[in-house]
């Protein structure tokens, strides 16, 4: 896309009260971004500033390695986020983007997890990261393991953060930051320096399970972030996998209860190749 729609969509994406649909609505109506802005001087349109999509294209530049911006219709943007409900009209990406043309695993669970827990996801993401990229959320607990253990494997992961760029949440995941920049890849749908707010994890999670072929959820309580993900895979009719745990264990209450309703149990890495299609 050349900057001058780049400008334009940021510049939107950074209107009041202007989200995902809602963008995507206003693109389709006026045949792109440009013209939508172009329509606001004509009297029309949305009070968007070019100036503001300058200024986050600009701050994009500045962090370097690699990083940049997506639009949906890019070459590069990831085909399956552009089919789910509630897409991204754009993202932010840093480091390796040809990752997001890969096949892709989700592998997430509970922050306050178990060392059965971490274990499970060492295995499983150090046994997929050969044949597959590993997608998390870049939290503490399950998905900073998730994460490391692919890249230990030799392999390439993505985080998908809650926040912009520059933000590093939270602060203990610094060195995995610095590492998935050098190693994996970034995206997000906020610009760089936003802080995570109410409600950005939760809208994070629709991505974390689009960009995946299958979602694997190795523990979770009753409550967990993690089963918003498993939720969103299945509006988007992606494989949905958990770890069987013991029933006395808090933070199984949650992997239990999806396979008693139908996910598929995972207890080895073969599992989760053969429902991506590939040969343990």
């Amino acid at each position: 896309m050349e900057d001058a729609e780049v400008v334009a969509t940021l510049a939107l994406s950074l209107a009041p009260g202007v989200g995902p649909q809602r963008m995507r609505l206003l693109i389709a109506t006026f045949g792109s971004a440009q013209a939508v802005i172009a329509a606001r001087a004509s009297g029309g349109g949305i009070n968007a500033s070019r100036a503001d999509g300058e200024r986050i294209l600009a701050q994009v530049a500045e962090l370097g390695g690699g990083a940049g911006v997506l639009l949906s219709g890019d070459p590069e943007f990831p085909p399956p986020l552009a089919e789910i409900r509630d897409a991204p009209p754009l993202l932010f990406v840093w480091g390796d983007r040809s990752l997001l043309a890969r096949p892709c695993v989700a592998i997430v669970g509970s922050r306050d997890h178990t060392e059965y827990g971490a274990q499970a996801a060492r295995i499983l993401a150090g046994g997929v990261a050969p044949h597959a990229v590993v997608v998390s959320g870049m939290a503490r607990g399950i998905d900073a393991i998730a994460h490391h253990a692919a890249l230990d494997a030799g392999g390439r992961s993505i985080g998908v953060l809650g926040n912009g760029f520059g933000v590093v949440y939270p602060q203990a995941n610094r060195e995995l930051y610095d590492r998935m920049v050098q190693h994996g890849c970034l995206v997000t749908e906020h610009p760089p320096w936003e802080k995570p707010h109410t409600g950005s994890f939760p809208k994070r999670n629709r991505l974390i399970s689009g960009l995946a072929k299958a979602v694997v959820v190795v523990e979770a309580s009753e409550k967990s972030g993690a089963l918003n993900t498993a939720q969103e895979a299945g509006h988007q009719g992606r494989a949905v996998l958990a770890v069987p745990g013991p029933i006395t264990s808090r933070t199984s209450v949650g992997t239990n209860a999806l396979i008693r309703d139908g996910a598929k149990p995972v207890l080895t890495v073969g599992d989760i190749l053969e429902e991506i299609g590939l040969s343990p």
